[in-house]
């Protein structure tokens, strides 16, 4: 264990100390009671109003049945605070909790039949091709799976207390969570507006509240899970579930799973891509490009730039050809029915974990109102009336005239800050605009491949501070608004947050990709009639097209985002501990010059240093995760290794995440969940977006459909005049521009060419589209609709064929409910005729008491009867005896 001194000379003795309180390291000084939360406050202040918060809180706290003691050792007094097992009870009835239940008999052989088949050959075989990347289960053995039941306290003995998820931490803290959320701290009346800790923390009442994390377990996690060298390893979903709850093991279980499923789709990339490289000489495009030494260009820029030849664009169109070749609309549809396949196969895997917990029928109709909400809604004058007397109840919030208002606002400042984005990225165009129109910015300008590389990448990393900053402003305002709305449970809170959030980073991460590949170099005009914005030129595309320059930004965008994360996400936390550490050290923020600091000793004083874990704090794991998604789901046809970089980076993400929360975060408190929440409904949307994105991108951006009409129109199967047929001449004197005339008379040319279906100028209707243009851009128009048709078929029919839950998986459910069932009654009967025997035996001890008594009542009146009868016999005694009885 790591103890923080001050000098060497105090090491020593420090870690002598802790050697010795190890006992009570993160537990009561009994040594005995765990230390399951913990509250810290300014012992110094003298706010006797805060005092007195403190104090009717605690007591509160003391009245559910929590035990507390009390650390003043340092200018920061904690508060240690256990839940005996009768709260956990209590509580885990409120709750619906479910627990694991003792073996069950017949259980062992519903586990056996469902898993039979696989445990006979496919799993050993695994087991011994894949064991590198096992677990080591002699720190996290495979546990023996039990059936779980909501708790109840009336079969309280039914229940396995032995079993590690019979109130593993995780529940133990979210118990105590919900208990600290719902008790007051003034005297009075009973508000919803003064309950709660985090009420109380806001007001500074308390400096934070924190559960502790366990250095055994967090050691072992931090060794064999946490750490770069196991990468290729499995994770300890369980024990992740126990340490931080289910909320934060399905994250990285979802983040595990999209990662594995990344592999085959990176290898097909690799392929594509490598085919590029194997054809490159093959492409009849790029060689008349590189071949042709008189064919000349028009300016792309009404000042300073001149006429420039065809075969200055050599390099870019060979680099255009490995992402636009025969191979291109294979990947694509590859991409579309893997993102269907891996959104199916993570319902069925998940629904095996999230069975395997206990929270099979988990959903957030179970959760209980966030004291926020219940404090906005007896802060509002029109719910006043509404509750009357019954303070305590959820009202029924009506939403026209109470909620409507709230998200109105807040979603029309997400309309507003949408359209600041949108205006951001138009300025970046227009930007690129003004450079094709200064040559001088662009170097040399007779190296046409350095202006069609440097503008797009210094285009690139511009777009890249604008998102970033337009990020950073709006996820700060994301939060405050969705604090003005009637959010009733923490999962309605975090949906409407991310929803909010993430269809505005949807446009401010996607608008310049699909500016690129839907607009650029679509509506540019001719020579003599440009179609201007601003005055400036639209920007056109190179003779190869436009996807070369969607791949550069792409690129830019995806990797630079990814690295600009995980720099933030490591390096911040890591500096910020860094700091705490030094000013709990050497005091150099110290709020008194004889302030005497105490270095930590035990684990709720070292866990102080760390950053507080926050309600929503895997949102933005979830975010950059599910947009990098959108990357290689919208976009990735026009880079076929993009599933390849979000793999590595995916890989070395989950370590980093690991990393952070163990080492630089509070332990987060344990959180029920059934699935991802939302974020599985807007991958399913995006998976939709997908295919409607990519059947626009082969049909206008790549020269998939020209090449298939001007095969069908011309007997040229080698596509040899192909460049020809897609470009068109143009007779320099027709020129409108003055500067460009000058340029055409200078360099004493007549005549150059631009990349457009047109009619040549000297043919008849000069400048006009021929009717050529008009069948590609129907065979575009059908091409979409066939290839969207074809692939949500395609879809449609994977989604039914892959259902949700597995069949084994069911049958196991729909067998073990029915086994629970018959227990249970089983269990009933037998508590029955406990009760029944009980009855009777105390029935049968009643009347041997009775018996018992009337003896000496008889015997009584027998010696009566006796002494007036002397001289009488037996029977006329015994007759004598009714007699005087009546």
């Amino acid at each position: 264990m790591f103890c923080i001194s001050f000098s060497k000379a105090v090491h020593f003795t420090l870690v002598a100390a802790c050697d010795a309180n190890s006992a009570t390291y993160r537990r009561f000084n009994d040594g005995k009671r765990s230390v399951d939360f913990v509250l810290a406050y300014n012992g110094e202040d003298l706010d006797e109003e805060a005092a007195n918060k403190r104090k009717i809180f605690e007591a509160n706290l003391m009245r559910e049945g929590i035990e507390l003691e009390y650390y003043k050792e340092q200018w920061v007094h904690f508060i240690k605070l256990h839940a005996p097992p009768d709260v956990l009870h209590r509580y885990a009835e409120v709750l619906k909790i479910k627990m694991p239940l003792k073996p069950i008999p017949g259980q062992e052989q519903i586990i056996a039949e469902t898993t039979l088949e696989l445990k006979s050959w496919f799993t050993r075989m695994c087991r011994s091709l894949f064991s590198s990347v096992q677990l080591n289960t002699d720190v996290f053995p495979d546990r023996e799976q039990r059936i779980h039941m909501e708790f109840a306290q009336k079969y309280l003995e039914l229940y396995d207390k032995e079993h590690p998820n019979y109130f593993d931490p995780s529940t133990r803290y979210s118990i105590i969570d919900f208990v600290m959320q719902r008790q007051h701290f003034e005297q009075g009346e009973e508000k919803a507006d003064n309950l709660g800790i985090e009420k109380l923390v806001e007001d500074g009442v308390y400096l934070c509240a924190y559960t502790l994390h366990d250095k055994d377990r967090r050691g072992e996690l931090l060794k064999e899970w946490a750490s770069i060298r196991k990468w290729k390893n499995l994770q300890p979903l369980d024990y992740v579930k126990d340490y931080f709850g289910a909320k934060v093991a399905l994250y990285f279980a979802w983040l595990g799973f999209y990662t594995h499923m990344l592999m085959p789709v990176s290898v097909l990339g690799i392929f594509f891509f490598l085919y590029g490289f194997v054809t490159w000489s093959s492409d009849p495009i790029s060689q008349d490009i590189c071949n042709d030494n008189e064919t000349i260009m028009c300016p792309q820029c009404d000042k300073g730039c001149n006429f420039w030849r065809l075969n200055e664009t050599c390099t870019s169109s060979k680099f255009n050809y490995l992402i636009d070749n025969k191979m291109t609309v294979v990947f694509a549809f590859v991409m579309a029915i893997w993102s269907v396949i891996y959104l199916e196969l993570w319902k069925r895997y998940s629904a095996g974990l999230v069975h395997r917990w206990g929270l099979t029928g988990f959903n957030h109709h179970v959760e209980h109102p966030r004291p926020q909400y219940l404090a906005k809604v007896s802060q509002s004058k029109r719910l006043s009336k509404k509750l009357g007397e019954a303070k305590t109840l959820d009202p029924d919030v009506p939403f026209w005239s109470i909620k409507f208002w709230p998200n109105f606002t807040s979603y029309s400042i997400m309309v507003l800050f949408i359209c600041i984005s949108v205006i951001a990225i138009s300025a970046i165009i227009i930007y690129r605009m003004a450079q094709r129109a200064s040559h001088s910015i662009l170097a040399n300008e007779n190296t046409m491949t350095y202006k069609i590389m440097v503008l797009p990448i210094t285009a690139g990393f511009l777009d890249l501070i604008v998102i970033s900053i337009l990020d950073l402003v709006y996820s700060s305002l994301a939060v405050r608004l969705t604090n003005y709305e009637y959010c009733r449970t923490q999962t309605e809170y975090d949906e409407s947050l991310t929803i909010k959030n993430y269809v505005f980073q949807f446009v401010n991460y996607y608008s310049s990709l699909f500016y690129i590949a839907f607009f650029k170099g679509k509506f540019v005009g001719y020579p003599s009639k440009y179609n201007r914005i601003f005055s400036f030129r639209q920007e056109e595309c190179n003779p190869g097209g436009c996807l070369m320059e969607l791949c550069v930004q792409l690129v830019i965008i995806m990797v630079g985002k990814q690295a600009v994360n995980a720099i933030v996400e490591m390096l911040i936390p890591y500096l910020m501990r860094t700091a705490k550490e030094l000013n709990q050290n050497y005091g150099w923020f110290k709020r008194h010059s004889e302030q005497k600091l105490v270095p930590s000793t035990n684990q709720f004083t070292e866990d102080f240093n760390l950053l507080p874990a926050e309600n929503n704090s895997l949102y933005a794991e979830y975010l950059e995760m599910v947009i990098q998604y959108g990357f290689i789901t919208l976009f990735s046809l026009a880079f076929p290794l993009a599933p390849l970089l979000a793999l590595i980076n995916n890989v070395i993400e989950l370590r980093l995440d690991a990393i952070k929360m163990l080492r630089f975060v509070r332990r987060p408190v344990g959180m029920r969940a059934r699935d991802i929440g939302v974020w599985h409904s807007i991958m399913t949307v995006l998976t939709h977006i997908a295919v409607a994105s990519s059947a626009m991108i082969i049909a206008f951006s790549t020269n998939f459909i020209p090449k298939l009409v001007y095969k069908a129109t011309h007997d040229d199967p080698e596509l040899n005049g192909y460049l020809n047929f897609t470009m068109a001449a143009f007779y320099t004197k027709d020129f409108e521009t003055d500067t460009l005339l000058n340029v055409s008379a200078t360099a004493n040319v007549t005549e150059c060419y631009y990349t457009e279906f047109r009619n040549n100028a000297w043919e008849p209707n000069p400048y006009k589209r021929p009717v050529v243009y008009w069948k590609i851009l129907t065979a575009r128009l059908a091409f979409i609709v066939i290839y969207q048709n074809i692939i949500t078929m395609l879809q449609g029919i994977l989604r039914w064929a892959v259902p949700d839950v597995s069949g084994r998986l069911l049958k196991r459910i729909k067998r073990e409910n029915f086994l629970l069932r018959e227990h249970i009654i089983e269990f009933e009967k037998r508590q029955a005729q406990e009760l029944t025997q009980t009855q009777l035996q105390s029935q049968q001890q009643q009347q041997q008491q009775q018996t018992v008594g009337s003896e000496p009542e008889d015997l009584l009146r027998q010696r009566l009867n006796g002494n007036n009868n002397n001289n009488s016999n037996n029977k006329n005694a015994a007759g004598d005896s009714s007699t005087t009885y009546v």
